[in-house]
């Protein structure tokens, strides 16, 4: 007897259907594991405030260029320069230039900047005192224990007629280099970022910027005393010397120089932190 195939007549062509929608995903698939391949991953260091912050508002400029701004945030002043030697990071954005060239010469890291972005005035902040002329006699200040901002830090206590620097000293001056010191001041050497957590515990401290806005601190409200706006010391985009003119590092350092970031500066951060371009 005669077989006959009952099939419905729908399947064949059914079949080539689903088989042209999967050729299709595949192609798709393809297709964005080609773009996304051509997506180069630029990894930069910094500290959360206001360095990542500001970093978060070029992601889409550099997105758009092809670029994946990958941010890994840091809070001490040691290892992204450290990282940045090793090639664990592609630049960092944290620091200003005369720690740059100390961190560089000490470490022996050939490192260099591609962008000068802004300038972080330092503060004396207490939690004890409204003024500096209320500070007592032998009163105990906190500065940061690196060379270059604890230099800083001593300057800017000159400048406010509280001490007086050997001028052979320089931008790494230390306790050690003070010539007068009618208060009596008793300086405190400490890790930067342990600067604003000792507040209760000293008359006052100097602080860099960025630790004293994660504290919650106002520069240009809360500190006793600030650093003009022309402090030589500004924070750049630091890179290994052999790769500051690769593509998507002068597209960061463009991108961070521009129009967009100068108002995201202002309006951000209130003159706590000034465009540096």
């Amino acid at each position: 007897m005669e077989q006959t195939d009952r099939r419905p007549t729908w399947v064949a062509p059914a079949a080539r259907i689903l088989g042209a929608l999967v050729a299709l995903l595949v192609g798709a698939g393809v297709l964005l594991s080609g773009v996304q391949a051509q997506q180069q991953v630029l990894r930069v260091g910094a500290t959360p405030v206001p360095h990542a912050e500001v970093l978060e508002q070029v992601k889409p400029v550099l997105a758009a260029e092809g670029i994946d701004l990958r941010i890994v945030e840091f809070t001490d002043y040691v290892q992204p320069n450290l990282a940045l030697d090793a090639g664990d990071l592609d630049a960092n954005y944290f620091q200003h230039i005369p720690y740059l060239e100390q961190f560089s010469k000490d470490h022996g890291l050939d490192l260099t900047y591609i962008a000068a972005v802004h300038i972080e005035p330092m503060g004396l902040y207490s939690r004890k005192v409204s003024s500096i002329e209320d500070l007592p006699g032998g009163a105990r200040i906190g500065i940061p224990n690196d060379p270059t901002n604890g230099g800083r830090a001593l300057l800017l206590l000159q400048s406010a007629g509280l001490i007086k620097l050997d001028p052979a000293a320089g931008i790494t001056a230390t306790p050690l280099d003070v010539v007068e010191n009618p208060h009596r001041l008793r300086f405190q050497e400490l890790e930067a970022a342990q600067l604003p957590r000792v507040l209760f515990d000293v008359e006052a401290a100097v602080i860099n910027t960025n630790y004293a806005l994660e504290a919650g601190l106002n520069p240009t409200r809360d500190a006793l005393v600030i650093e003009g706006s022309d402090s030589p010391y500004v924070n750049v985009l630091a890179v290994r010397t052999q790769e500051k003119d690769a593509q998507a590092l002068q597209a960061l350092a463009r991108a961070l120089t521009s129009d967009a970031v100068r108002s995201f500066l202002l309006e951000k951060y209130g003159g706590a932190v000034v465009p540096a371009f």
